[in-house]
């Protein structure tokens, strides 16, 4: 007689953090921008004068759009939510347009009755996503090789300053690019060290680089570049490279494609880290040694050598990505300019669930909070101003806790790795 099949059945963890978040910000716009919405006429200039197609300008009625907008976020929160239901994950571009829906909402209803400059605001939240985005991407690389690191503030610190002396000094930006790299790995070198050498505690070890690269660079600042300012701390810039037919693309061409070596060289790391992490051996590897090291060390993979190196390769993403507020934004070093983006950029690590794309995207979201308080200060939004401060960091917190949705470090993440 034979015997009956043996099946398995599929356990299925549910996860409701992003469909109640997704229903929370639908009743914020129900209530908020519908029955509480502001009269007016909202208009969207879509066009630079240097595009080769002009759209011309939206003129929308305020208080319609935003009802049609929050019936649309109802519908999208409903279907994440019957998503959840039937046992299936809320896919990633769900979230992509709830979040631009829930944001035109916001602008339509904040700007009633004035102009939003929609190239303009989407330039400035890319221009300030950069740096981000190179701290999310270090973040990635070294988490997934199982080492935590808290210590992006003070890379991306360390490579502002590095490359305003030597961009300064050389009168070449290009030099100023590689020694913001190498002291981005100065400083990720000393948290290998402590961290996976001598098994220092890693959140540890990366709060106090934070602090003495702050302290570092504060004081160096104060006590060398003021006093020759023309010789140790005004760096050439890197000048916008507006690349041909691209670049007049209305709307996405300014932003893209309007923009200095620094943002090109950006997404060809962003490019080339999603690549390579999950298709090539190092990818395999570096992921091995972060979820199962003894595993790997099984099949001769020198666990620890390499967590060390790829240690290295995020303290020199993020070192140049520092550069950026320097040789590409500021002009200038300044005392602690990076003003949090190292953390914001672990959070993007986070919210992006260890994945370079989604950590993209999660900067590029970060940036563009940033960029809207400064906007809407300027046309008169009847947004309080501290509250359009705090916002980039709301919705950090949002973002981590709310519309992370199922999320799981590398198994090894924070663990250190000592050989039996």
């Amino acid at each position: 007689m034979a015997s009956a099949p043996i099946v398995l059945e599929k356990t299925v963890i549910k996860s409701w953090k992003a469909p109640i978040a997704f229903g929370i910000f639908a009743l914020v716009s129900v209530i908020a921008f519908g029955i509480f919405g502001r009269p007016g006429t909202t208009h969207f200039r879509l066009s630079t004068d240097a595009d080769f197609i002009q759209i011309p300008d939206w003129h929308l009625p305020s208080q319609l759009t935003c009802w049609i907008l929050a019936v649309i976020l109802v519908g999208l929160a409903a279907y994440s939510a019957w998503r959840v239901q039937v046992a299936a994950k809320v896919p990633l571009w769900l979230t992509v347009i709830f979040a631009i829906v829930f944001m035109f909402a916001f602008l339509t209803w904040a700007a009633a009755g004035a102009l939003i400059p929609l190239p303009g605001l989407l330039i400035g939240a890319v221009s300030l996503s950069v740096p981000l985005i190179f701290g999310a991407l270090s973040g990635v690389i070294s988490e997934r090789s199982g080492v935590i690191n808290i210590a992006i503030e003070g890379q991306l610190l360390a490579g502002a300053f590095v490359s305003a002396v030597v961009a300064s000094v050389t009168r070449q930006p290009l030099a100023g690019l590689a020694a913001a790299m190498i002291a981005g790995v100065l400083v990720s070198f000393v948290l290998a060290a402590f961290a996976i050498k001598y098994i220092v505690d890693q959140i540890i070890v990366g709060v106090v680089l934070n602090v003495l690269v702050a302290g570092l660079t504060g004081f160096l600042f104060s006590q060398v570049l003021t006093k020759n300012e023309l010789l140790l701390n005004k760096p050439p810039r890197f000048p916008r490279i507006d690349l041909p037919v691209l670049g007049q693309i209305p709307i996405i061409g300014p932003v893209l494609f309007n923009q200095t070596i620094i943002v090109y060289i950006m997404y060809l790391t962003v490019a080339a880290v999603a690549y390579a992490l999950f298709r090539t051996r190092w990818g395999l590897r570096t992921r091995s040694v972060g979820e199962h090291p003894q595993a790997a060390d099984t099949v001769g993979i020198k666990v620890n050598l390499t967590r060390f190196w790829n240690v290295s390769l995020a303290g020199a993403i993020a070192g140049f990505g520092g550069a950026y507020f320097t040789l590409g934004s500021v002009g200038s070093f300044t005392k602690e300019m990076t003003a949090g983006a190292g953390f914001i950029a672990l959070a993007a690590v986070i919210f992006g669930r260890w994945d370079p794309i989604r950590a993209t995207l999660a900067g590029l979201l970060f940036g563009f909070a940033t960029n809207l308080q400064s906007v809407l200060g300027i046309i008169g939004s009847p947004v309080p101003s501290q509250f359009m401060l705090m916002l980039p960091y709301i919705v950090t917190i949002f973002a981590v806790a709310g519309l992370v949705g199922q999320s799981r470090a590398p198994a090894a993440d924070g663990k250190p790795y000592i050989k039996s």
